[in-house]
């Protein structure tokens, strides 16, 4: 064995885990985030005599059931995807782990990649609901809330270009 497949290994065992990790705290945030919304909700129409100023935007009944369907619903979709990729995370970890000639690598590896595109579409709707849930206070803080989320997706999805002048690691040692 060469001793670059141990620390490909571990890397590989390191990646995984941390994504498991992740996916359960936004599955767990987004159910725990939906039933504040909902508690929320039902004391809303209790006090909507505190946000009648113009600046926290409509209060009329239909539109503050759409503003928390919205929201609820984007929610729910993230604890979904997200509950569903814990699920495809565990079985790829156990096929990986598991000897035998029953086991292909591609169903494996196909596993494991429905695993990473449900834990990342739970992870972006759960950043779309955001602005949404901020929209139930106002046209305002949707608006900020937007564009803070196109700049944080963009440096989360985009790399920088690699400086001209350094040198580029070609080699781990």
């Amino acid at each position: 064995m060469v001793q670059g497949d141990d620390k490909k290994a571990m890397l590989c065992v390191q990646t995984m885990r941390n994504t498991l990790m992740t996916t359960i705290l936004t599955a767990t945030i987004t159910i725990l985030v939906n039933m504040a919304l909902a508690a929320l909700n039902n004391n809303a129409f209790n006090a909507s005599h505190l946000f009648s100023s113009g600046f926290f935007g409509s209060k009329s009944d239909t539109i503050f059931l759409l503003k928390y369907a919205s929201a609820s619903i984007c929610l729910l979709i993230s604890f979904l995807c997200s509950s569903m990729a814990i699920g495809f995370l565990i079985d790829a970890n156990f096929l990986m782990n598991s000897h035998g000639d029953f086991l292909s690598g591609g169903y494996t590896q196909s596993v494991l990649e429905k695993g990473f595109t449900l834990a990342f579409v739970g992870n972006r709707v759960f950043c779309v609901a955001i602005p949404l849930m901020l929209w139930m206070l106002g046209p305002v803080l949707v608006f900020l809330a937007s564009i803070a989320l196109v700049c944080l997706l963009h440096e989360f999805d985009y790399v920088p270009k690699f400086p001209q002048g350094l040198k580029r690691c070609t080699n781990v040692k």
